[in-house]
């Protein structure tokens, strides 16, 4: 006889408490080997792919995608010693939890099994009150049709609770979702029955602006939470303030170019500024720590790790450099592009995006001059960067058309004053406009 394990969400480390399902990589009913991935989950640090454990037949699935759920939380449910899964693996367990966190390499093995006889009953998902509430997505298991006594075809606690304080009986109901489930619209049709009077056809109740139901509603969590939650608490402890400066990066364009006419990894502009940046920290290590609140102390860090902005589809994320003030402008390049593409592919670890001591932001990317970042809590200070571009300059006494980019630093005002600010700042644009300057650092 096959045995039933249910897998629970492992620990994802660094931290972590939950997190968002993303999308389902089996259904019900599938046979699944020892490690094969079975869901994608975002945290608040990243996405990442869960392997089950266990090799068997999925006999349950728990929580729709884009539901949130806890460590320890139920995730899916397999017969292990089934028939069917004969194929799956000869061992039952692996003990690994997650993919790049100890786990070998994923097999991606994934078979349907055969369907039930004619006139068999279909499985139902397990739909429970209280708890995890199972998948009904289009092409799974069905949702079981309520019985007597026996739960409802609903999975939302949202729409749970729209019947229940407008006196809907749910058992009354029959749903317009996939197999039968019901939706929010149903409990809404019904309550747009009730209110019309008899032998009148029903029609939508106008919604009065400004209400409840008024305009999309978007959940704050994952990723897009944990930047909501990190920037919020910057404004709240963070006294900042911000300094900006243009300068003139005719000359550093010009050093850039000349460094990638000579053959090799090509050297962006963002590496040139971020090494000009751990020179700058070198001189000004002021910038380059962050405010110890319980202890009331200021605590200096002996290495940079740089943190640079990056735009994804799934919102901002802020991939980390390691020891970023020991690395050429050839290492720096190698380095932001492997981030970027990671983050773009959505790939980062945890450990790619935590442990940050000072943040380059290059909004010009967007066509615009100027900001005032946000300090990228628990960091003292963010160097935003401008878009590059042809503007009228006075250059040797005489008005030219140079390369002007504006140059703004935002400081915890906890860790230094205007003038240490000041001088980070007029030390960057110095190296900026003479990368002579920047020469006699290294």
């Amino acid at each position: 006889m096959p045995k039933v394990l249910e897998f629970k969400l492992p620990d994802l480390g660094e931290g972590l408490t939950e997190a968002e399902i993303v999308r389902w990589l089996v259904a019900v009913g599938d046979v699944v080997a020892i490690d094969q991935p079975v869901v994608e989950v975002e945290t608040a640090k990243a996405m990442v792919e869960v392997p089950c454990p266990y090799g068997g037949v999925v006999t349950a699935r728990f929580g729709e995608e884009g539901t949130e759920l806890p460590v320890g939380a139920p995730l899916l449910t397999v017969a292990v010693g089934a028939p069917e899964a004969a194929e799956a693996e000869s061992s039952e367990y692996s003990g690994n939890v997650l993919v790049g966190y100890g786990t070998g390499e994923a097999v991606r093995r994934r078979r349907r099994v055969r369907p039930a006889p004619v006139g068999a009953p279909p499985a139902a998902v397990p739909v429970t009150p209280s708890g995890p509430p199972a998948d009904a997505a289009p092409g799974h298991a069905p949702v079981a049709a309520p019985a007597a006594g026996g739960p409802v075809a609903v999975i939302s606690p949202l729409v749970r609770k729209l019947a229940r304080e407008n006196g809907v009986d749910l058992r009354e109901l029959t749903g317009s979702g996939p197999e039968g489930l019901i939706l929010r619209c149903d409990v809404e049709s019904a309550l747009r029955v009730e209110a019309e009077p008899a032998g009148t056809t029903a029609r939508p109740v106008p919604v009065a602006a400004g209400s409840a139901t008024d305009g999309t509603r978007i959940p704050l969590r994952g990723i897009r939470g944990a930047v909501a939650d990190k920037l919020a608490r910057s404004r709240t402890e963070i006294p900042d303030a911000t300094c900006w400066v243009d300068a003139d990066a005719t000359e550093l364009m010009a050093a850039r170019a000349a460094m990638n006419a000579v053959g090799g990894p090509k050297i962006s502009v963002l590496a040139l500024l971020a090494r000009i940046c751990t020179a700058a920290l070198d001189r000004y290590p002021e910038l380059n720590s962050t405010v110890d609140t319980a202890a009331r102390e200021i605590v200096r860090l002996p290495a940079v790790h740089l943190g640079f902005a990056a735009q994804t589809e799934r919102g901002l994320v802020v991939p980390v450099v390691r020891d970023a003030q020991a690395r050429s402008a050839a290492s720096l390049s190698e380095e932001f592009a492997r981030l970027t593409e990671a983050a773009r592919a959505g790939t980062l670890t945890p450990g790619d995006l935590t442990g940050g001591t000072f943040t380059l932001n290059n909004y010009g990317v967007f066509g615009v001059d100027g900001s005032t970042p946000i300090i990228n809590h628990p960091e003292a200070a963010m160097l935003g960067v401008g878009r590059i571009m042809a503007k009228p300059w006075v250059h040797q006494g005489e008005l030219a058309v140079r390369q002007v980019v504006q140059l703004s630093l935002t400081f915890d005002h906890r860790v230094c004053d205007g003038g240490t600010a000041g001088g980070f700042l007029r030390y960057v644009a110095d190296c900026v406009e003479q990368p002579a300057v920047l020469l006699r650092s290294l």
